[in-house]
């Protein structure tokens, strides 16, 4: 079966995420990058909106879940958002998202924190 794929890379949004109060209290900028295996059907002869995944739309889906209730856990934030994808989106056959925290509260000096979570899992075979 042929696939294609959306990315969409580094979608900005503040939020308050993380287990310490002043996490939450301060906020901070997140990064999500969305990774998209969509099944056209017979989507890409026909060059139709309908038979696609609106990136529009999808980019308003994430920023709804980011911006709203706080996650401890960023890999519980990605999980959510990977999930809400592939549950508003039919199309879309397996959503795989980052999120980035460029704050983490580590007692050192670091880019950022990064987790990657596929929605659905592969089975095991």
């Amino acid at each position: 079966m042929m696939r294609y794929t959306i990315r969409m890379k580094n979608c900005a949004f503040f939020a308050r995420h993380g287990l310490f109060d002043e996490e939450e209290r301060l906020g901070q900028r997140f990064y999500v990058d969305a990774e998209l295996e969509v099944d056209p059907g017979a989507g890409l002869e026909v060059d139709s909106m309908q038979s696609t995944v609106d990136y529009g739309a999808a980019f308003a889906e994430i920023e709804r879940i980011v911006t709203g209730k706080r996650r401890f856990l960023i890999e519980a934030l990605a999980f959510d958002v990977a999930r809400a994808l592939c549950e508003k989106f039919p199309r879309i056959a397996r959503a795989v998202i980052t999120v980035r925290k460029p704050h983490a509260p580590v007692p050192g000096v670091l880019d950022h924190v990064e987790v990657t979570v596929s929605w659905p899992q592969p089975h095991a075979g």
